[in-house]
């Protein structure tokens, strides 16, 4: 498997972990006797986690798309 896949991956696994978080922390999902579970706190750290997951989508983008015009102008 390439790194860039594996990157974009992780980004995507981090994504949804965020996404999860947030939703624990606005009671939407989870079990009520969970600590996340209608904590303001999750709310936001949901969020930033989602941020970074797609931060990290990001990098894994461009750097396919990099090794792409670089194997391009090799040719």
């Amino acid at each position: 498997m390439e790194k860039t896949y594996s990157v974009i991956g992780i980004g995507s696994i981090t994504l949804i972990f965020g996404l999860i978080f947030h939703l624990q922390g606005q009671s939407v999902i989870g079990p009520e006797s969970s600590f996340m579970y209608a904590n303001p706190n999750w709310v936001t750290y949901g969020i930033e986690i989602m941020i970074v997951g797609t931060i990290i989508i990001g990098i894994g983008i461009i750097s396919e798309i990099l090794k792409i015009k670089k194997a391009k102008n090799r040719q």
